[in-house]
């Protein structure tokens, strides 16, 4: 029997610094649920809304494996490997922290805000070179079919490469369609993000940014009830 948890969006935590309106899947900063640490090596997903003019100021990471999807507007990324881009919507931004690393994220377009959602997962190895890579993705490839974004360094499939047995697909569902999902692994979950839309995973009715984690299963079932914007995250649910 698969196992199954539900974060309504209004469930997440919130802050609001202003600059910054962010909302928080899992335990982040100031909010703290024991019950909501993380799901497999899915550790963050928070939706962030970034003011123009304004962003992060340079900041370390290490070991840890973090992506970076757009939304809406232009977010400049500057890192200590020396790559300064910008990344905007349909493009997708990895980093692994490795070793360590410093970087900024900040708006210079002082007339439209970014919306964005950073993800981070635990890396199946410590101790890497850090490294970075972005991509844009064609939006029409993703209508009524899964397109993978991002999986494993180790696999030779498509998308951007995290150390990390893991996949991120997203998807334009139109209304009435479906997809079948058929988790490569025993030991994976998926967990599904409802960006835009209104859908149904295995059962569980979703809304604009309601999730839903699934394990102990091997598959998993979107039907969309309206036209949808959805991101599956397949992860181990082991962390190592």
């Amino acid at each position: 029997m698969a196992k199954t948890v539900f974060h309504s969006a209004a469930s997440r935590g919130h802050a609001d610094h202003g600059w910054l309106k962010t909302y928080h899947t899992f335990s982040f900063a100031g909010y703290h649920d024991p019950s909501r640490i993380h799901f497999g090596v899915l550790r963050v997903i928070n939706d962030d809304t970034v003011k123009g003019g304004f962003g992060f100021g340079k900041h370390p990471h290490d070991n840890m494996e973090i992506i970076t999807i757009v939304l809406k507007g232009a977010l400049e990324h500057k890192d200590s490997m020396g790559h300064t881009e910008a990344i905007r919507p349909n493009e997708v931004q990895v980093m692994s922290a490795g070793t360590g690393i410093l970087h900024s994220e900040y708006n210079h377009n002082k007339g439209e805000d970014v919306e964005l959602f950073q993800v981070w997962m635990f890396p199946d190895k410590h101790g890497v070179t850090p490294r970075y890579d972005q991509r844009v993705f064609a939006p029409e490839d993703r209508i009524n079919k899964l397109q993978t974004l991002v999986s494993s360094i180790d696999k030779d499939e498509e998308g951007l490469k995290i150390h990390q047995d893991a996949w991120i697909y997203r998807t334009e569902l139109k209304q009435g369609s479906s997809i079948q999902h058929k988790l490569h692994t025993a030991g994976h979950g998926a967990y599904v993000l409802l960006v835009e839309g209104s859908a149904t995973v295995n059962g569980q009715k979703l809304n604009r940014r309601d999730a839903v984690g699934i394990s102990e299963t091997d598959n998993i079932e979107l039907v969309a009830d309206a036209d949808s914007d959805i991101l599956v995250f397949e992860v181990p649910m082991n962390v190592q």
